[in-house]
């Protein structure tokens, strides 16, 4: 076998690994269209008929109708916005400093971040909620972004490092000797520069957050707090099968802003996730 045929042999067993991947992953969401589609009657038809007979938007204008789940999808909205620029607010000093600071361990404590980031948080859940207990700051959207900060930093403070590695230090060098602060530098030369990683870091945070369960589910209990992942959650716990369709279409809605908003900017995110290993 010549190298062009096994290059394109590769390139086919490539593109059937994809389509199976993407099947696996497309065919729970066409399935949760088509319920969310259908009439009530047509829900006990199950798995009998994929394509509804009378297919219909009304189980979307009854949820987009509801005050109740408006509010819930603002409440996810708002945790996951505040999340993400807190993470920022954070993150790009930290990540400023591991990337033109030189200190003892600086290796060993960009390894030991990355190590918090692969604990589940489910080894924390029960510290966590006594620690919130304690500082009275459940059933509360503050503490809620708290921990939505704490758990996205790591990873930001890795993207961002990775995004000020690439911008030459000659530029800062220059303003240093114009008289610029450190800090002066960091506001108005590198975090200028480093507007697209910030902007990719953020998108990617802002969409973790918005799929965050656990956290919100620990600490929040009021019903106009919660965030539209565990609204759906409650809602799914009381319903039976006459809503089943009104069910579908509510995590339908969900669902589909995180993944349209990465289809739209996975260039940018994978951009940022893969600019350490392209600058070192």
């Amino acid at each position: 076998m010549t190298s062009d045929a096994r290059e394109r042999l590769w390139d086919t067993a490539t593109y059937l690994i994809a389509i199976v991947i993407a099947a696996f992953f497309l065919v729970p969401l066409l399935w949760l269209l088509s319920l969310s589609l259908r009439t009530r009657q047509e829900v006990y038809l199950g798995a009998a008929r994929f394509i509804p007979k009378h297919p219909t938007i009304a189980n979307f204008q009854q949820i987009l109708s509801d005050p109740a789940f408006i509010t819930y999808l603002w409440n996810g909205l708002k945790l996951s916005a505040l999340g993400g620029i807190g993470c920022l607010l954070v993150a790009a000093p930290a990540a400023y400093a591991f990337s033109r600071f030189h200190f003892s361990s600086r290796s060993s404590l960009m390894m030991s971040i990355l190590a918090f980031q692969m604990v589940s948080p489910l080894v924390i859940l029960v510290p966590l909620y006594r620690y919130m207990s304690t500082l009275g700051l459940l059933d509360g959207h503050f503490g809620v972004t708290m921990v939505y900060i704490a758990v996205s930093l790591p990873m930001a403070v890795w993207l961002l490092k990775s995004s000020i590695d690439g911008i030459p230090k000659s530029l800062e060098e220059a303003a240093e000797i114009d008289g610029c602060s450190r800090f002066g530098i960091f506001w108005r030369i590198t975090l200028p520069l480093v507007a697209p990683g910030l902007a990719s870091a953020f998108i990617l945070i802002m969409i973790l957050n918005w799929s965050q369960f656990l956290v919100p589910f620990l600490l929040l209990s009021t019903d106009s707090k919660l965030p539209i992942s565990v609204a759906i959650f409650t809602f799914a716990g009381t319903s039976n099968a006459s809503s089943t369709q009104v069910l579908a279409a509510a995590c339908l809605v969900a669902v589909v802003p995180a993944i349209v908003a990465f289809l739209l900017l996975q260039r940018m995110i994978v951009g940022a996730l893969t600019a350490g290993a392209v600058k070192g």
